[in-house]
């Protein structure tokens, strides 16, 4: 049993390869044009969704109109669900909705501005982050799994010179050098340098200068006040323990 497992494990090895890489057609298209998509985020801007605008009619609420009647028309009109947020001023009502839809009331006029999700590379780019998705968490750990046997199998598929001690090592050597190279390069380089602060100096003229108008006059003298005269003085000795405030 031994030997003839150690004879045919390329083959089994081979037969497992093209199955899991099968089952991996339809992560790997997801994940490839997603990626793609967020890639280039900079210069093709968000693809998940498309933006879209309609314009409706209906009969214009009555000035004097309670407002929640009028808000409550516009609602039903245009068919959204409860709003989360409502105003109106006079004849216009605006209504703001979860999903980002924004409906404008003015008069018989109804504009519904808001986004939806594109078919495929919205549903595609969902998928590729897998946070707050539970489920599917779980899905492409189990994706990632399978990328890593039909990497490592890979390289034991074959034997002699097309297999791993030659072409393969070649191969794989550049393959992994691209991300290394990347790395270095990118910590190598050194961030832009900030414009230095430039600080204007502005020359300020001294107020004009007014003439000094001398000390301020004094009080006007007048007559002379007289101290008050002396308290009587009593030849009689104090008595410290008699009086209440001692001796002065």
């Amino acid at each position: 049993m031994w030997p003839l497992v150690k004879k045919r494990w390329r083959a089994w090895l081979r037969a497992i390869h093209r199955d899991i890489g099968y089952l991996a057609i339809g992560f790997t298209v997801i994940y490839a044009i997603s990626g793609i998509a967020q890639n280039h985020i900079e210069d093709w801007g968000e693809v998940s969704y498309k933006t879209y605008e309609r314009t409706l009619t209906m009969p214009a609420p009555a000035d004097d109109a309670p407002d929640d009647v009028a808000i409550k028309a516009v609602v039903d009109r245009v068919a959204l669900g409860t709003p989360t947020s409502t105003f109106r001023a006079g004849d216009e009502i605006r209504l703001e909705y979860g999903n980002g839809a924004k409906v404008t009331a003015i008069g018989d006029q109804v504009t519904i501005q808001g986004r939806e999700r594109r078919a495929f590379i919205g549903v595609a780019n969902w998928l590729h982050t897998a946070r707050n998705k539970k489920g599917w968490k779980y899905a492409a750990d189990a994706f990632a799994v399978l990328l890593l046997y039909l990497a490592i199998s890979g390289i034991f598929m074959i034997k002699g010179k097309l297999g791993f001690k030659w072409r393969g090592a070649m191969l794989i050597s550049a393959g992994v050098a691209v991300p290394v190279f990347a790395v270095l390069t990118s910590s190598r380089s050194a961030p832009p340098k900030q414009p230095e602060p430039t600080v204007e100096t502005m020359i300020m003229k001294p107020p004009p200068s007014k003439p000094d108008p001398g000390p301020e006059p004094g009080p006007e003298p007048g007559p002379a006040l007289e101290p008050p005269p002396a308290p009587p003085r009593t030849d009689k000795p104090c008595d410290p323990f008699a009086s209440m405030h001692g001796c002065q």
